[in-house]
């Protein structure tokens, strides 16, 4: 059984209220904002639901039921009212994707099959940052435990997305928007705990930055018991991890707005590692071990609007990580420089974008069953897109056609091209293909 305590409010350094009574108004205040929220949701009417904006599809606001795609999104009050405390657990939301727990640190996630522990065919973003890892080919789940309550959707595309986001999103792409920091101002704690989440708390506290900014802060800590098989044994695979960071945004002028985030975790994982034959040649080896995991990211992102609804956008981002493991293990430097310019000219909305990644990675651990012919790797990735969503029939009938280009160190000059169209005979009913 887990317990589970939220407070959340506005701080106020002259209030004199004895604590036993503050914390009896945040409760009420917290049990009111609740029952007023989802009484605001649920009253919302299908058509109203539909148009919901996302950004996912076309890189652009769009409602979702115009979207040429497979796509859902989880909102802010799903997320809450799930009772979810990670990613992966609000993930299992969405129809058509597969989660998978494999132990009590780590999950198979991915869309139209292909799943396992690193499923290389599904992209995930935080706030536009890739968190797919080359070394491995998918995603430590465990190491991007952001705090739930400062997400403001996760769109999510089943089906392909290469066009726009490249190699890796071949069977989909998993996008976790967080908030503004202009939209967590105060305090807010939350607190809980049981038998296998044994301990979880986070605290987050934001406040205006200026006369045209915000910023927010926070940290995280998350232990979780080992899981326990049928036949009553411990599964070694306890999870303890701590991270912090913080946000803060500006609106430098009517058309301007800057973002800058930075986050730094720390953490350990068990794990069961089995091998087909031991060193010595004995046969299959089973052992425990404990996996320490570290990393950290700086992002920031500006964006320009002009008058005729066109925009510049410029993101450049550094990304580190640490992990070693029993049989591999290694550190992994990413940065990333991406811009994209969205231009609406008459029954056109043409965006084209350009993009750089250096990939630096050093093997640090080998084993028995594994090993790296280079310890270093430079991996040099140029990419450049452009897409174009044209209006046949104005309201009825629109065409999306694109390509993706992108250059690496391995594979030489890829080309990912893209053709939809969409049909929307009436306001209740849309086909695309």
């Amino acid at each position: 059984m887990l317990s589970y305590c939220h407070l959340s409010a506005k701080t106020d350094k002259s209030n004199t209220v004895p604590f036993y009574l503050y914390l009896i108004f945040l409760l009420a205040l917290g049990s009111s904002q609740a029952l007023a929220q989802s009484a605001d949701l649920m009253n919302l009417s299908l058509e109203e639901l539909m148009n919901i904006e996302i950004t996912s599809v076309s890189r652009r606001p769009e409602k979702i039921a115009q979207a040429a795609a497979a796509v859902a999104v989880i909102s802010r009050e799903d997320i809450r009212h799930s009772g979810a405390t990670n990613i992966p657990e609000a993930l299992r939301l969405v129809p058509g994707m597969q989660v998978v727990r494999i132990d009590a640190n780590k999950w198979g996630i991915t869309a139209r099959g292909f799943n396992d522990l690193f499923p290389n065919k599904l992209l995930v973003l935080i706030d536009g940052r890739s968190v797919y890892t080359p070394l491995f080919s998918g995603v430590f789940w465990e190491a991007q435990d952001v705090l739930l309550e400062d997400v403001e959707r996760i769109e999510v595309i089943r089906g392909p997305g290469a066009t726009l986001w490249g190699a890796n999103a071949v069977n989909g792409v998993i996008n976790i928007i967080t908030r503004q920091a202009s939209a967590t101002q105060g305090t807010a704690l939350n607190i809980g705990g049981g038998s296998e989440e044994r301990f979880f708390a986070n605290a987050r506290y934001g406040a205006p930055l200026g006369k045209r900014g915000h910023y927010r802060i926070y940290g995280k800590f998350t232990a979780r018991d080992n899981l326990v098989d049928a036949s009553g044994r411990s599964r070694s695979d306890a999870w303890e991890a701590g991270r912090g960071g913080g946000r803060a945004d500006w609106q430098l002028s009517d058309n301007d707005q800057l973002s800058l985030q930075a986050a730094i975790y720390k953490g350990e994982v068990g794990q069961t590692f089995s091998s087909i034959t031991a060193p010595d040649f004995s046969g299959p080896q089973v052992f425990d071990s404990t996996t320490p995991f570290s990393g950290g990211h700086i992002l920031g992102r500006w964006q320009h609007d002009t008058a005729d609804s066109s925009n510049l956008a410029l993101q450049l981002y550094y990304d580190r990580t640490r992990r070693i493991d029993e049989i591999l293990g290694g550190i992994l430097n990413i940065a990333d420089l991406d811009f994209q310019h969205r231009w609406p000219l008459h029954r056109h909305e043409f965006i084209w974008g350009l993009g750089y990644r250096l990939t630096l990675d050093e093997v640090k651990q080998e084993s028995f069953s594994f090993t790296s012919a280079t310890k270093n790797n430079d991996v040099h990735l140029f990419s450049a897109f452009a897409q174009d969503a044209v209006t046949l029939v104005e309201e009825r009938l629109r065409l999306t056609l694109g390509s993706k280009f992108e250059r690496n160190s391995y594979t030489g000059l890829e080309i990912q091209p893209n053709l939809r169209l969409l049909w929307t005979p009436h306001q209740h009913h849309t086909l695309w293909a």
